[in-house]
């Protein structure tokens, strides 16, 4: 299983079972925008997800998108 987290240049959130709930949970943090009407998430520069296998605990960073 896949966990999800996004990671800032100050904070690391927690793992996620899925990308919906660690993108809500960014918003929460003020690490991206998540539009309610869309559903699309917006990450704020400088913030990036990372992914891990539940079985392996390294964290796998995926690219910074650009806005």
């Amino acid at each position: 299983m896949t966990l999800y987290r996004y990671v800032t240049g100050h904070r690391a959130g927690k793992w996620y079972p899925d990308l919906k709930t660690a993108q809500a949970q960014a918003c929460a943090i003020g690490a991206g925008f998540l539009e309610a009407r869309t559903g699309m998430f917006y990450q704020y520069p400088g913030t990036m997800l990372e992914m891990s296998d539940e079985d392996n605990a390294s964290a796998q960073p995926m690219q910074e998108m650009a806005a």
